[in-house]
């Protein structure tokens, strides 16, 4: 078993009172966070000794909302009104495969790991390849095969999609890192009937996570309204989906009684600042989910929609969205933020027992961040600072269940040349069919 201790290090175990330990040091071994405290470590023999020369020590940070494949559209058609119905359905129906996923998925994988991301929540087609890929990359997943009824790249009727869920569930049953998962689209694209088959499978799979689209645009509301004459979230709850545990992602338009119920249901949110300010879809009320009792986690959705996967980019939205509502800067201070990015989105996907903390006992999945770049100095307030100027590149090293799966910015579990190689192949066929559409008019 692999003994590591790390010493100096500004640590952030992301405890109750959101402690700073200025000078710290962690013993992992193993899998498993062994011991951490402040001052000089202990003698461990056989370990191996990292100085951490002041640099921050924290969990990984957890994204529970992701489309990892649609890496490969990212940034298609950006300035283009209608570009989900012109290229992206289409294409998604023509070239979506088992080999796109993998690839797409793997290149959201190295994106991620790059950005000290440890823990995913993906939904999406060709799920069992999603699993696979941040298996080979070494990352924690909660993988959700996608249901829906539009015509989707991988199944074509409901039962089609059910025994996806079944292969899904009975390759990743008893996993370490990787979570099976069922993922209706959203309330629109399945309608009552399919949730609540959904609600009534999930009660036959009590540790299978369910995955939602909730309350995400006005179009979603305004289907609920005209076909079932409610709210989103009452459709939803009139299916019996509001379980116990869902990972309702968005949740922008949400009225004060709804998050009532929400709290009352344990309904856990992904909130995804960044891909719905893009969208001009709104702005979620988090602090009125927290303060119920809701757990929110900060989530990227897909890349297509906010073009990144990594926590970096959503941190100053998800902050300063709030301080916009609450006309103040008090508002969604920057501990709660990172307290947001590790602990509670590791609450939201039920994984708060084995991530989200460094604590004894928990997994060890940690990431070292480098503070020498001068926008990072003077630190006054480690939270303020990671929040308000810090960026992908200064997640110097990450650890996984006790791997190293990143060191020295050099990624040690996948081939970047490979993936990125794969991706840019598949990106000139997809360039190619834009071309195509837009010339047939």
């Amino acid at each position: 078993m692999a003994s590591v201790l790390i010493r100096n290090a500004c640590l952030l175990p992301i405890d109750e009172h959101m402690s700073v330990i200025e000078t710290g040091w962690i013993h992992t071994e193993g899998s498993t966070i062994r011991a951490l405290g402040s001052g000089e470590p202990p003698q461990v023999d056989g370990a191996e000794i990292i100085d951490a020369e002041g640099d921050v020590i924290m969990p990984g940070m957890v994204n529970p909302h992701a489309h990892l494949a649609m890496t490969l559209f990212r940034g298609l058609g950006e300035d283009v009104d209608d570009r989900l119905f012109r290229y992206v359905l289409p294409m998604e129906r023509k070239f979506v495969t088992p080999e796109m996923v993998r690839v797409g998925t793997l290149l959201g994988a190295l994106e991620s790991i790059e950005a000290g991301v440890t823990t995913i929540a993906d939904m999406y087609y060709y799920e069992t390849e999603v699993g696979r890929a941040l298996d080979q990359a070494g990352l924690r997943g909660v993988v959700g095969q996608t249901l829906a009824t539009f015509n989707p790249p991988d199944h074509k009727t409901i039962d089609e999609g059910f025994a996806l869920v079944e292969e899904l569930v009975s390759e990743f049953s008893g996993h370490d890192r990787i979570t099976p998962s069922i993922a209706p689209h959203a309330p629109y694209s399945t309608d009552i009937e399919v949730m609540a088959s959904v609600a009534r499978w999930a009660e036959a799979h009590r540790d299978v996570p369910v995955q939602l689209h909730l309350a995400e645009m006005d179009s979603e509301m305004e289907w609920c309204r005209k076909n079932h004459g409610l709210r989103p979230v009452a459709v939803v709850e009139k299916a019996g989906l509001l379980l116990p545990g869902l990972i309702a992602a968005h949740c922008l338009h949400i009225d004060p009684f709804e998050i009532e119920r929400m709290a009352k249901a344990d309904v856990r949110v992904a909130h995804n600042a960044r891909s719905n300010a893009k969208a001009g879809r709104g702005i979620a009320p988090i602090e009125a989910m927290r303060a119920a009792g809701i757990k929110v986690g900060i989530a990227t959705d897909g890349p297509m929609s906010g073009n990144t996967l990594d926590l970096f980019s959503q941190f100053g939205p998800v902050s300063m969205f709030q301080k916009l509502l609450g006309h103040s800067r008090k508002p969604m201070p920057a501990a709660q933020v990172i307290r947001m990015a590790t602990l509670e989105g590791a609450q939201v996907l039920g994984l708060d027992s084995r991530i989200g903390s460094l604590e004894p006992g928990k997994q060890a999945d940690l990431i070292r961040i480098d503070l020498s770049a001068p926008r990072l100095q003077p630190v006054y307030d480690i939270y303020a600072t990671l929040v308000f100027s810090g960026m992908p590149m200064d997640v110097q090293d990450v650890m996984v269940g006790g791997r190293w799966i990143m060191r020295d910015r050099n990624v040690e579990s996948l081939e970047r040349k490979k993936i990125m190689r794969d991706a840019g192949q598949i990106a000139m066929t997809f360039k190619a069919e834009m071309a195509r559409i837009d010339a047939a008019g």
